[in-house]
């Protein structure tokens, strides 16, 4: 911006020296006029030639002080406005980043928000199938018992003596003897429960669900209580804890036909609290297998240490004789002891004359010495 006022001022100079050529041109050509009118006329083109180029002068060092203050200030302004679009440039950056970041934080809750829905929209194809939901009931069943209770203690789908198959069946020792458990969910019934609105509806509705479940109950009463070979009662399942709040809130007349007929209605948090108690009672059931076991052993232990005290005194017999023997050992090496050590006091000389020694006694004719004698005595004592 600067250089293109220069060359603007630059080119006016130009054109007025041209125009000042021309003048001087035409001035030599048409030689010089006597007068004073010209001269004059000349000087004063000469002064005002030289006052216009010293203002031209000024102008131009004026010119270029503004360019370089122009240039200095458009400098400092590109500085600025650069410094300004790297740190904007920068915190755009960050802060796409951040964006970036939470769009990714965004596109996981997405993905699980629709993993929930896919499983809800599965929960929902599974609850409206009567034999799926039937099927949902009998694994959350499973899995509760098969977490409390040890595999000896419960068998699944066990048929009885009458040929039916209950879901669960609970090995108890008598009494109160093997419980069946079955599992029910009247989901219809209580759906409609809930949608219903006006009172001609609710009042439909509360008895076809109060009619399903004591319809339930009838079937486990009649199927899974068999005399002989289950105990009294049997429960009955209900893999919702809604539908047992409801139940116990609002339909007292259906829980008292249950106790009737001895079927005991749970839910998972009350069955978890049931199959505790049967854990309880199995393992005081096998702690008294185990006392018999453990007196039974104990008999056996006191048989043992009765051989092992006669043993005992046998032991004692034979060291005491032993004790005795060392005892006369002690005595027949005591008495050998004093008879070395008289025949160590006789002095034996052999320098003395054979003179001196008294005569020899005759040999025996009988080497042997017969038993009895006094020598033998004194050793044997």
């Amino acid at each position: 911006m600067g250089q293109s006022a220069v060359m603007d001022f630059t080119l006016i100079i130009i054109v007025l020296l041209a125009f000042l050529a021309v003048g001087l041109g035409l001035w030599s050509a048409f030689g010089r006029r006597p007068g004073s009118a010209m001269d004059d006329l000349v000087k004063h083109l000469t002064l005002s030639q030289a006052e216009l180029a010293g203002r031209l002068q000024v102008m131009h060092e004026g010119q270029m002080q503004l360019s370089r203050s122009m240039e200095e200030r458009l400098e400092t302004v590109t500085k600025r406005l650069g410094d300004g679009l790297s740190e904007h440039t920068k915190s755009t950056g960050d802060v796409i980043k951040q964006v970036h970041e939470r769009l990714a934080v965004i596109d996981s809750a997405q993905k699980n928000l629709t993993d929930l829905s896919d499983q809800v929209m599965g929960l929902q194809n599974i609850l409206s199938n009567k034999q799926a939901r039937g099927a949902f009931g009998e694994v959350q069943l499973g899995d509760l018992v098969s977490d409390i209770l040890p595999p000896s203690a419960y068998a699944f789908q066990a048929t009885l003596s009458n040929g039916k198959r209950v879901d669960c069946l609970l090995k108890l020792p008598n009494p109160p003897g093997s419980i069946a458990i079955d599992a029910k969910f009247p989901l219809e019934s209580f759906q409609g429960l809930r949608a219903a609105q006006d009172d001609a509806a609710k009042v439909l509705a509360n008895r076809q669900f109060s009619a399903d479940v004591i319809k339930h109950v009838k079937d486990i009463a009649d199927k899974y209580i068999v005399a002989g070979e289950t105990a009294e009662s049997a429960l009955m399942f209900l893999p919702s804890e809604a539908v047992y709040a409801e139940l116990h809130t609002n339909f007292r007349n259906v829980i008292e036909e249950s106790h009737r007929r001895r079927v005991w209605i749970v839910s998972p948090s009350t069955l978890m609290a049931t199959l505790m108690t049967v854990r309880a009672v199995l393992k005081d059931a096998h702690m008294r297998e185990q006392a018999g076991v453990i007196q039974t052993e104990v008999l056996k232990l006191l048989d043992d240490v009765g051989r092992l005290d006669k043993r005992v005194i046998s032991l004692q017999t034979h060291f005491t004789q032993a004790q005795k023997d060392i005892g006369d050992i002690q005595t027949s090496t005591g008495k050998i002891s004093r008879r070395a050590e008289r025949i160590e006091d006789i002095q034996l000389n052999s320098e003395s004359p054979a003179a001196d020694l008294p005569p020899a006694s005759p040999a025996p004719l009988v080497s042997a010495r017969p038993s009895g004698t006094q020598a033998d005595l004194d050793l044997n004592d």
